[in-house]
């Protein structure tokens, strides 16, 4: 009986001692959107892989930069150009992606007038962040190759927190142009603005936002991790609009990493 008491207070302490893994979103929406759509998986998450898992929603792009860059977190939703520095930064690793490609839109109001994208050049464009890969890189980088349109030297451009704060920001009229993706514009609940506002241009596509992990878990913590992912259940898949998750290799980032020398990080 002493043994068996023994082994449990054994396994007590254990898991009180089991670290808490932090599940980093990048914070594409606004908090209260993020924790409606995200817990549901970090639950997920937790069942299936059996860690305890805590998500981890920041009230902006650069504060969940931040973190990243700095490996805050054990798993991690990123967009492309983040985890290329992350990986030169902590090692993180891309596991898992939604096979939808990533391209990033330019919004206008719908009574702007605004249809030809060569004559944006003088008009005032609202960003989420300095690192968002479509909706802030993707429509700068095509708008200076295509258009001869150069956002940086003109600076006339706004960050503002995030996807949702652009376009609502068109709608009010702080801002002509708007960067985002197809993905958080079809999500918008704000629906005034949203029937506001119109698609003008949409950039190439390249691959989508990874699910990483950081260095630091074990291998069977990734393995079990990586397998929960590929094997989520596809109403929770669907939840975060997204098609199909798939496993991938780090070197389907490597156009990303080309794009990344014409904008290096400011946490670099």
């Amino acid at each position: 009986m002493k043994n068996l008491l023994y082994l449990i207070l054994l396994l007590f302490v254990a898991s009180l001692e089991a670290k808490t893994l932090i599940f980093g979103v990048v914070p594409q929406q606004s908090p209260i959107k993020l924790i409606q759509d995200w817990q549901p998986i970090t639950n997920y998450l937790e069942k299936a892989t059996g860690e305890r898992i805590e998500l981890k929603v920041e009230h902006s792009i650069p504060e969940f930069e931040k973190k990243l860059y700095s490996g805050v977190y054990d798993i991690a939703y990123m967009n492309p150009y983040h985890y290329v520095i992350a990986s030169k930064r902590q090692g993180y690793i891309a596991e898992v992606r939604d096979e939808k490609n990533l391209i990033g839109i330019l919004v206008v109001k719908k009574n702007s007038g605004l249809r030809d994208v060569s004559k944006l050049g003088a008009k005032t464009f609202l960003f989420p962040a300095p690192e968002a890969f479509a909706a802030t890189l993707l429509t700068k980088y095509e708008l200076l190759k295509k258009y001869k349109i150069d956002l940086e030297k003109n600076k006339n451009y706004l960050y503002v927190n995030s996807h949702d704060s652009v376009y609502k920001g068109i709608a009010r009229d702080v801002g002509d142009v708007g960067g985002g993706i197809e993905r958080t514009f079809n999500a918008l609940e704000d629906s005034k603005s949203k029937d506001m506002l119109m698609i003008l241009y949409r950039t190439k596509a390249y691959p989508s936002h990874p699910f990483a992990l950081n260095p630091a878990l074990s291998n069977a913590q990734k393995a079990k991790i990586t397998k929960a992912l590929i094997q989520m259940p596809q109403s929770l898949v669907l939840s975060i609009d997204m098609k199909h998750l798939i496993k991938i290799e780090d070197s389907e980032y490597d156009e990303v990493r080309d794009i990344a020398v014409s904008f290096p990080s400011k946490e670099e």
